[in-house]
């Protein structure tokens, strides 16, 4: 149940984010979540799209470096502690969280987080036993 995020290098100019988003507009791929870290020469734009492939071709056509990485979104209960339920039980079983994001479904009572562990089947594992849902990429690619 990993989900497949792509990751882009770009500089820290005006006019490169929005390049991204033009090229992925044309070549008909949507956003489905996002997150984008920067340093002072160089962001890192980490994306949830319809069709990563699609996506990935483009891109490095038009020169961007491009990379994949495979994340795990978990539903979570939009409530004080939702986060916090979750984070308790990959602690317990000695998963680390590398980096995460989130995003809030449109009329519902839950968010979506997606997340890098270090151990990620582990962390799929730990979490489908304590009957927490995560997400296959093919219904979060289409939301």
């Amino acid at each position: 149940m990993k989900v497949e995020q792509i990751s882009i290098f770009l500089e820290n100019r005006a006019g490169r984010l929005e390049e991204v988003t033009r090229i992925l507009a044309e070549t008909g791929v949507s956003i489905r979540a996002l997150s984008l870290a920067d340093t002072s020469d160089f962001g890192i734009l980490r994306l949830i799209v319809s069709d990563h492939e699609k996506a990935k071709k483009a891109l490095k056509e038009h020169g961007f470096t491009v990379g994949r990485t495979s994340v795990v979104a978990v539903e979570v209960d939009d409530r004080p502690g939702g986060l916090n339920a979750i984070l308790q039980v990959l602690s317990a079983g000695g998963v680390n969280v590398e980096y995460m994001y989130a995003f809030v479904q449109q009329s519902s009572k839950t968010a979506i987080i997606v997340f890098r562990f270090d151990k990620t089947d582990q962390a799929i594992e730990l979490l489908g036993q304590k009957g927490i849902r995560v997400i296959p990429g093919d219904v979060l690619y289409n939301l």
